[in-house]
Formats: structure tokens, sequence, C-alpha cells
């Protein structure tokens, strides 16, 4: 991304900052206040997590794509994990100040300890007891102007490019795990540090950000874009820089609609360049990414949906180029080939069976029945590039949510997740618990 977009946002800073200055000094009333000691601010705590029980009727081998009938007859695996809990923090300062972090804990976060080995001559061993990641999800400080119409926040921000990072809450969406494609082919939870201006104006939300773009070095076969924000460094690498925006509109009872979208160069997005092979001189892995969903509810039907087509130029010679990385078992390249293009489609469907009880001790508890269906390929080949049919698939599932209180639901659900006829068919079972919630309504409603 160009010097020029910099320094645009870096215009719009400084004269919301000479905005902020003015508003002050003729906010007397707030600073009165605060000179008697009352309180300007509002603290907030909340979060949300999830504890999930599934059951794969499939192998999860490495190799259960290139050798399919060696895993036919699998009896599959079952697993618990914690996919993600997370805590927030929040204080609103007054006078359009406020702040926020989240602090997100993946798959029970990480345990690691060094022992002392009695039956090794004392040696000492480090020992990895539960693996996981622990990531700082959000951190940010804004300002607020015109009651909210527009926001400036700088830090790091939740891009909401896609349904499932705009709505990733566990209480947002019926299946047990967060829906398959999105979160397959782009980073979900996308979060970057950058700066972001955004608004509501009536019916419509809109949202522009400056951010780091995403690294061609780590996009893959299976995954597509979803690693391209992850760092193995201590910093995030900002060569090139990216813009992404999303505009919502909520001018239907009941209906919100989304686009959002993303566009930046990617390649040479690391420390390691190659800067003096003339081979990649011009190569700029342009990655656009572009998506539209939707959320209806009336009376006890819900519907949502969404869907998200990625584009990757120089898809050739970024996968030759990526084939040349490091191959230190401590590198954390994939080192496979990328695809040009790549999407995800999806909706589900939900009724909530107690909409028409008569007793009114049950007002508050909801029990949807849903169906979901998905349609995904996280590798969609350039010219004269090897084609892998396992990264086609289609998900379809089904299940209950069961909410006693807004902020609680438990689920089930049970899928199957077909690929072509050459490949075994994946179908699973899941159960999970999950909450999510704030502490004080009045912060998280600017938010």
């Amino acid at each position: 991304m160009s010097k020029k977009c910099l320094l645009a946002f870096l215009g719009i800073l400084f004269i919301s900052f000479q905005t902020v200055i003015a508003q002050n000094s003729a906010d007397t009333s707030k600073i009165e206040n605060a000179k008697k000691g009352k309180s300007l601010g509002t603290l907030t705590i909340g979060g949300y997590g999830e504890a999930v029980y599934k059951y794969n009727f499939f192998s999860d081998n490495v190799f259960r794509y290139s050798h399919a009938a060696n895993y036919a007859n699998s009896k599959g695996h079952g697993r618990v994990d914690l996919p993600h809990a997370v805590i927030m923090l929040g204080y609103d300062f007054g006078h359009g100040w406020s702040f926020n972090t989240e602090i997100e804990f993946e798959h029970g976060g990480t345990e690691s300890a060094v022992e002392v080995e009695a039956e090794e001559t004392g040696e000492f061993e480090k020992e990895i007891e539960r693996g996981g990641e622990v990531a700082l999800e959000q951190f940010w400080l804004q300002k607020a102007f015109w009651g909210g119409k527009m926001n400036i926040r700088a830090g790091h921000i939740v891009v909401p490019v896609g349904g499932t990072n705009n709505a990733h809450l566990p209480t947002q969406f019926f299946g047990v795990y967060r829906p398959e494609g999105e979160n397959t082919i782009i980073p979900c939870t996308w979060h970057e540090t950058g700066i972001e201006v955004w608004g509501r104006i009536q019916d419509w939300r809109y949202d522009i950000m400056l951010i780091p773009s995403l690294n061609s070095s780590m996009f893959s076969v299976s995954g597509w874009a979803h690693d391209g924000s992850a760092s193995p460094y201590e910093f995030r690498v900002a060569n090139k820089l990216a813009v992404a925006a999303r505009v919502d509109n909520y001018s239907v009872k009941g209906l919100h609609i989304g686009i959002s979208g993303f566009v930046g160069n990617t390649f040479r997005n690391d420390i390691i360049t190659d800067e003096g092979s003339s081979r990649y001189a011009n190569v700029r892995g342009t990655a656009v990414i572009g998506g539209l969903d939707f959320s209806y509810k009336t009376g006890g039907l819900v519907l949502r949906g969404s869907g998200l087509y990625g584009y990757l130029s120089d898809c050739e010679l970024i996968s030759v180029y990526n084939s040349t990385l490091p191959h230190s078992s401590q590198a954390p390249y994939p080192q496979t080939l990328v695809g040009q293009t790549a999407w995800s489609a999806g909706g589900e469907i939900g009724y909530d069976v107690f909409q028409h009880h008569k007793n009114p001790n049950m007002d508050r508890h909801k029990l949807y029945l849903f169906a979901r269906y998905e349609y995904y390929d996280s590798y969609i080949p350039g010219h004269n590039m090897t084609d892998y049919a396992w990264t086609d698939r289609q998900c379809v599932s089904g299940g209950l949510n069961y909410s006693p209180i807004k902020e609680i639901v438990i689920k089930a659900e049970g899928g199957i997740r077909l690929l072509k006829s050459q490949y075994n068919q994946e179908p699973w079972c899941a159960v999970g618990i999950t909450w999510a919630g704030m502490f004080s309504k009045e912060f998280h409603k600017r938010q």
C-alpha cells in the first residue's frame, strides 16, 4: 500500500485531534463534574468461551487423502477442546475516549515446563504439557465524535472481513464450532495492529482500516490465506500495508446485510525477502478478498448466510518462491502450493420451538432446531499448477441450541464433510457449552 494512504490516515487523525481540543474546551459541565470528584468513566468486564466434546468417525491421519484406501475403515477418535476463552476489559474515560482489550486463550492456552530427569543423569528437559495459543485479540484506544457518527480507533483491532470475523461470538452462530469455510481460507478471528475509522449514521455502519498486509509466505494449499496474518516473531512484519473495509445496513426490520473487503500486496511481507533475485522483481502477490453476509430474524425464525471470494495474483511464482524458503524444522513456512483463488459459501436456518409456548416462566428460554450447509475450496490453482481435489468440500450438519438465558447456549450438532468420490467421507458429532456476556451494557452498546 502506498505512502499516500498512510499520509491520508495520519491527516484524518490530526484533524480529529484538533476537533478533540475544541470539543473538550466547550465541555465545561463534564470538567466541573470531574473537579468535584464525580466519575466520568464506566469499567467493563466481560468475555466469551466454549467447551466442546467432538467425535470424528474418520481418521485424521496426514495421509488420509493421498492414501485414502488405507483409512477407509478407521474407527475414528474423540476429543475435548476449549476452542476459545476470551477475557475482555474496557473503560470509558468520558469525553468520547474509550479503551478496550481482549485476551484470547485458544484450545486451552499453552502449558510447558522444564523438568530434571532422574533416569538420565539429571538432564534438564523441556516438555509441552498442553498445546494451544494465547493471543492479544484487541488492544485499542478510541475517540468518538458527533455521538458516534465517526470514531477513530488505533491499536490492535479485529478485521471484520467476512461474516464470521464480524460475528464470531459463540452465541452468534448455531454450530458447535465456527462456520468451517471462512474459518479455513482467511484468518479467523482476524486481528491486526493498525488504525480504523468507523461510525454509524442512521441505518448504515461503515468501517475502513489501514493494517499490515498478509504474508504470502504463510499461504498454503489447505488454508489459502488463513495463516497469512500469523507472525512467528516478536513483531508483525509490515513491509506492505493494506486496506480493509466494511459497510453494513439495517434498514429493514430484523435484517442485516454487510459487504466487506481487503486489498493489499502480500509478497515479501516477511523478514526473508530474497531481494537479489530478478525472477521475482515484478511479483506483487496482490490479494483481493470480498465478502457478503446477512442475517434475518423474525419471530422464532433465524436465517444467516455468507459468501467469500479471494484472489491472489502471481500465485505460480509465489508457489515456486515458497518452496525455496528455509526447510529447517524450526522454520514456520508451510512450503506448499498456493491457489490463485479460494472461496466459501454457506448458510444456516433455525427455528425456536419455544416461540409459541404459553408458560410465562419460559419466556427467556429458547430452543432452536437448526440446519447448516457450506461449500468451500481452499485451493483453486492457476495455470500449469497441480490440482488437489480434496480441497473441494461440502459440509452438512444439523442440531439444536438450548438457551436458558440470553448469554448461555448449550449446543448439540451432527454432520458430515463431503469430499469427492475417491476420498472417504468424514462424519462427526459434537456437543458444547458456550457463553458470551458483558457485565456493563452501557459501554458495550457504544462499541
